[in-house]
């Protein structure tokens, strides 16, 4: 598994607690809005950080970070992410883990050894513009399915979240989610925001206007529908 960085303290990734994010390389997707480009399309050219030298640094940081986040990338990429989260549970630390949802098994394996605390996982659009949200021509949608499911289930905590893209997204991706997803108890629609390391440049975001309209459409059928990203 290829770490490729470690944010050391945020309030933002692991809501409601102070959490360490690590970012390991590599994905199976190919966004075009995604912001870590480098990590996807180059990660092989990234300066590795070694798991030791993660894991001593959360040792020095017991009693001051809360929890860690594991993203990417997508971490489920890697068999070698049990031992890892192993590890940082052994030290006392809440995980959560960002994940687009492409790998079901790993996702119910970790739950069920309680590897992670929470799960967020990445809803790109609605099943039928899946692959142009994800880049991908003819993406297999069952592992997407079967992972929404789960979560679907309450077995462990966990938000599904979508990156809203202007010229990606439309009003049809949120009526579509919300039958999909209906009775998800935690939604988030997230502001795209623009970066030097964004996959393809060119895109914006909806204004905060329009976005509260697609977060009425989902709360017709989510308990808890909410919007972040706005300044």
């Amino acid at each position: 598994m290829k770490i490729c960085g470690l944010n050391k303290t945020t309030l933002l990734d692991y809501p409601g607690k102070v959490a360490a994010t690590i970012f390991v390389a590599s994905c199976n997707f190919r966004c075009p809005f995604c912001h870590n480009s480098s990590l996807v399309l180059h990660g092989d050219r990234e300066p590795e950080i070694p798991q030791e030298e993660i894991l001593d640094f959360l040792k020095k940081r017991k009693g001051i970070l809360e929890g860690v986040c594991v993203s990417g990338g997508e971490p489920t990429l890697y068999p070698e992410l049990y031992d890892f989260l192993a590890k940082i549970r052994e030290l006392g630390y809440s995980v959560k883990l960002d994940t687009n949802g492409s790998r079901p098994d790993m996702i119910r394996d970790l739950a069920a050894d309680h590897l992670v605390d929470k799960i967020a996982m990445d809803i790109k659009a609605c099943p039928e513009h899946y692959g142009l949200l994800c880049g991908l021509s003819y993406p297999n949608l069952d592992p997407i399915m079967e992972s929404a499911g789960f979560l679907l289930t309450g077995g462990i905590d966990y938000e599904f979240r979508t990156t809203v893209v202007r010229e990606l997204h439309t009003e049809k991706d949120f009526l579509e989610i919300g039958r999909w997803l209906k009775g998800a108890s935690y939604y988030y629609l997230q502001a795209y925001k623009d970066s030097p390391d964004v996959l393809q440049p060119g895109f914006s975001s909806y204004s905060y206007e329009e976005l509260v309209s697609f977060r009425d459409i989902l709360r017709e059928t989510m308990d808890l529908v909410e919007i972040r990203g706005i300044d």
